[in-house]
């Protein structure tokens, strides 16, 4: 299988904005579960737009959709901010009590597993 390594970034985004009052909507997991790559980097996944794929870093893992957009230079994934970007950042503030967005390393594989359900990421049940 595929993979590539890459710097993770994450912030708001306005779709998601639209959407963050009803977080356990659809609405909201179709903007927020994605995460943005620069088609040479699509390329050498060999993936096209929609397909799901699986985000490791050293701090989690999380399946989320796949889509282009190069704006982003080569080699740095976003995720908006949210349950899935959460589950695969660096938890540590460094005592300023906001976690690292920026930068984070991580491995992108194509995966035909489902997107990971938000009531799981959040420990809801």
């Amino acid at each position: 299988m595929k993979k590539i390594d890459v710097k993770l970034t994450s912030g708001r985004s306005i779709e998601q904005g639209i959407h963050i009052d009803n977080k356990m909507s659809s609405g909201y997991c179709d903007v927020a579960a994605v995460c943005e790559l620069n088609e040479v980097d699509m390329s050498k996944l060999g993936i096209r737009d929609g397909a799901n794929v699986m985000i490791k870093s050293k701090f989690g893992q999380v399946v989320v959709r796949v889509r282009t957009n190069n704006r982003n230079p080569p080699g740095i994934a976003f995720v908006p901010m949210g349950p899935w970007a959460n589950a695969i950042m660096d938890p540590s503030t460094g005592g300023c009590g906001t976690p690292q967005f920026k930068g984070i390393e991580v491995e992108i594989t194509l995966t035909f597993d489902s997107i990971s359900p938000i009531k799981e990421l959040v420990g809801f049940r």
